[in-house]
C-alpha cells in the first residue's frame, strides 16, 4: 500500500519533468539554426535603391558608390553634362580613373533610367 501511494506521487513528478526537459530541447534546437551571413548580405543588397545615373549629384555619387571620391563624382556629373544622359551603366568605362574592377565593385548600386 506505501508503495502504492509513493508511486502515485512520483508519477506525475516525472511525468512533468519529461515534458519540461523536452520543451526545453526543442526551444534549444529552434533557437541553433541561424541565417548565414552571405544570404542576409544579398538580401540587404537586393533590398536597397539603386543610384540612377542621370539624376545623382556628385555628393550623393561620392556618398553611396565604393571608391568614388569627389574627384571621380564630379567627373560622372561633368560626363552626364556634357555628353547627355547615360544609356547604359557600362558608359561609366569612358570616365577616366573607372575601370572594370571599379564598375564591378559598384555595378549593384547604380542603374541607368
Amino acid at each position: 500500500m506505501r508503495n502504492n501511494v509513493l508511486s502515485y506521487l512520483l508519477l506525475p513528478l516525472f511525468a512533468s519533468l519529461s515534458f519540461s526537459l523536452s520543451a526545453a530541447s526543442a526551444s534549444t534546437m529552434a533557437v541553433a539554426e541561424p541565417v548565414p551571413v552571405v544570404a542576409q548580405a544579398q538580401a540587404q543588397a537586393q533590398q536597397a535603391p539603386r543610384l540612377d545615373l542621370n539624376t545623382a549629384d556628385a555628393l550623393t555619387l561620392q556618398k553611396e558608390l565604393n571608391g568614388i571620391g569627389k574627384a571621380k563624382a564630379e567627373a560622372i556629373v561633368a560626363y552626364r553634362e556634357a555628353n547627355g544622359p547615360f544609356a547604359s551603366v557600362d558608359e561609366l568605362l569612358e570616365i577616366k580613373g573607372i575601370g572594370n574592377a571599379l564598375l564591378e565593385r559598384n555595378r549593384d548600386k547604380v542603374m541607368v533610367e
